[in-house]
């Protein structure tokens, strides 16, 4: 099983930099829940990294473009989490869910709690 992240930004350097930026100037308004509950302003939290060793699943990470490039997923609210099976993703988790989440802690117990 292969668990799908898909984050609200686009990649590349200077989406990175502009991301980094928002996240530390104004937090309240960056439109990626998924990654400001995950990600430090550098890298993944150690807590969120430890729970995804704790599964038994593959994981794929995208970035917006990415997802409407290998899946041509154009119109589905973002972030979302997937489950990828075959090359086909179905929805596991969607944007408002994710976005009602204010921890690591309440995003680990939804994954958990909606794994097959």
């Amino acid at each position: 099983m292969t668990i799908v992240f898909v984050y609200n930004a686009d990649r590349g350097v200077f989406n990175t930099l502009t991301d980094i930026a928002h996240k530390i100037f104004a937090p309240e308004t960056y439109e990626c829940n998924l990654c400001a509950i995950t990600y430090g302003n550098f890298s993944m939290r150690a807590e969120w990294k430890e729970f995804l060793d704790s599964l038994d699943a593959e994981f794929e990470f995208l970035h917006r473009d990415q997802l409407i490039d290998r899946y041509g997923v154009i119109d589905t609210p973002l972030p979302a989490i997937f489950i990828k099976q075959g090359e086909q993703l179905n929805p596991l988790i969607g944007s408002a869910e994710i976005n009602a989440c204010s921890s690591i802690a309440e995003l680990k117990c939804l994954v958990r709690g909606r794994m097959p």
